[in-house]
């Protein structure tokens, strides 16, 4: 067909379908780096990129002969440099949270909010460290494979139970899917991008988990006895009882 207003641009439907299909990509791909490490990264690229044109108009011969061996490599470079984002947006992709419509997608069950929050409560008032992972689309088995498998309701008294000092299952996370307890003592990996001096190591554990999925963390300070969300790598706190189900609801319902 012809595209009126533009002489000699002739364009059939698989055109449109192909700009569309690459404006789509282009746009998803903008959301998912957008306020990471990955943005950073892709400005050194594109300064790279810059260079070697910059090399090759004014001649300059050595430079130029460097950067053309290192953007012939330039796809493995992407893939050492960006592995943790590529991974987190594969899952992302994987997990239908980018293209399925709202009314498909997996309806959130918010029911065991009151007991995330009491038995937090709890444990923050005595000091008892926690880790309570709650799964969202990106599902998290190899997760809960590396701790003990339960399927039971949460409540209160079995978290607090779960986290008390000296218990089996305390010094792990335990992990919410689908409104129940899916999983205790699991060993979730631990985030590279803070410095070890700045969170203890279950707060990197927290923050890990919600790099490489889309998960929400409540994490109970056992030195300060403070409660935190963690969320798309980055940590929420200090919460109290009126905040922290607001919190969670709120992260529970919003798309990503």
């Amino acid at each position: 067909m012809d595209i009126p207003g533009i002489s000699g641009l002739n364009m059939g439907w698989r055109d449109v379908l192909d700009i569309a299909v690459l404006t789509t990509l282009f746009y998803y791909v903008i959301a998912m780096i957008r306020q990471t490490r990955a943005v950073t990264a892709i400005y050194g690229l594109l300064l790279i990129l810059v260079l070697y044109l910059i090399s090759r108009i004014i001649g300059l011969n050595t430079l130029n002969w460097l950067l053309d061996d290192i953007l012939t490599s330039l796809f493995l470079l992407v893939v050492i440099v960006f592995q943790r984002d590529i991974r987190q947006a594969l899952s992302s992709l994987g997990s239908h949270s980018l293209w399925l419509p709202g009314f498909f997608r997996k309806k959130t069950n918010n029911s065991f909010i009151p007991a995330v929050t009491g038995a937090a409560m709890h444990m923050a008032q005595r000091k008892i460290g926690a880790l309570i992972v709650i799964e969202r689309n990106t599902p998290l088995g190899d997760a809960m494979e590396r701790g003990v498998l339960l399927d039971a309701l949460p409540s209160v008294e079995l978290l607090v139970n779960i986290f008390w000092p000296n218990s089996p299952l305390h010094d792990g996370a335990v992990i919410i899917s689908r409104g129940r307890i899916s999983a205790a003592g699991c060993i979730l990996p631990l985030s590279t991008a803070v410095a070890k001096r700045d969170y203890g190591t279950r707060h990197r554990a927290a923050l890990g988990i919600t790099e490489e999925s889309d998960a929400v963390v409540v994490v109970v300070s056992e030195e300060r006895g403070v409660i935190a969300v963690a969320l798309e790598g980055k940590l929420t706190g200090v919460l109290d009882a009126v905040k922290l189900p607001r919190v969670l609801a709120s992260a529970l319902e919003r798309e990503i």
